[in-house]
């Protein structure tokens, strides 16, 4: 079944990692798709290869006049558009707090909250007359539990949880939803530092502490993208859904204290027979 036949959708960062996976999944699904994107070669080359319901657009998600030239792009070649994913993205600023120059903040927020601002921005006033729309925004369980990575990502990742549930309550009443997908450890360029690179991703050698033992994949996030923007989830709008394999609900019990015999933190008392 094609779940999504008919619809348009931009998905930014669409030419490598969680973007390729859903574009890729998107048009097979029935969906037409632009590729939004810096990767100009990457991209091009993934439109070529999925024919004439594809289209790559050269994309800086930080320049607001880029993203709406997309938007608009998607509607002057295929009429409306039905889903926006605001899925570009990077690590941004790493180290301690004090040693963090102010442009590594600046560059940091740009792409990761003023991008998805910008794409919701621009999309909205489309997605009102043409009578609704859904937009998606990548989170992060970064966003949900500190600890895992640098501060002002975990803090961008939050910001986009709360502006995704903020801006639902504004469009609900236009038939727009919008939600947000919080992906834990997923095999990517971006996690792997291979962007731009051709070959094919391995999976790291990456320590399993959630509770489904293995790396997340491109496709996990693909699929509850595909769910969100389609039509059995028109009752779903203002949620930060963790796709993260448990990790952010806690340890994966072989991994827990108590699930040693020798790890006991509290006796349990039990009554002698009189």
């Amino acid at each position: 079944m094609n779940e999504l036949q008919g619809k348009v959708a931009l998905i930014t960062g669409g030419a490598s990692g969680i973007g390729e996976g859903t574009v890729r999944l998107f048009a097979a699904q029935g969906a037409k798709v632009v590729i939004a994107d810096m990767q100009r070669e990457r991209g091009e080359k993934l439109a070529a290869e999925l024919g004439a319901n594809a289209r790559f657009a050269a994309v800086d998600v930080t320049r607001e006049d880029q993203i709406k030239a997309a938007i608009d792009g998607a509607v002057n070649t295929w009429g409306r558009l039905d889903c926006i994913f605001n899925n570009a993205g990077f690590g941004g600023a790493i180290g301690p707090l004090e040693e963090t120059p102010v442009e590594d903040y600046d560059i940091t927020f740009d792409v990761l909250l003023k991008g998805v601002f910008l794409g919701m921005k621009h999309a909205i006033p489309v997605m009102k007359r043409q009578g609704g729309g859904s937009i998606i925004n990548t989170a992060s369980v970064a966003g949900l539990i500190a600890g895992h990575t640098p501060h002002l990502y975990s803090v961008a990742k939050a910001a986009v949880i709360h502006l995704t549930k903020s801006v639902a309550l504004e469009v609900g009443e236009n038939n727009i939803r919008v939600n947000a997908i919080c992906p834990g450890f997923i095999a990517t360029p971006l996690a792997t530092n291979t962007v731009g690179r051709d070959e094919k991703m391995a999976e790291l050698d990456y320590k399993i502490t959630q509770p489904i033992p293995r790396v997340g994949r491109p496709d996990d996030i693909a699929q509850m993208a595909c769910w969100l923007a389609g039509d059995h989830s028109t009752f779903v709008t203002g949620q930060a859904i963790a796709v993260d394999g448990g990790i952010s609900a806690g340890l994966r019990w072989a991994k827990q204290p108590s699930y040693h015999k020798s790890y006991h933190p509290i006796r349990v008392y039990r009554p002698s027979g009189r």
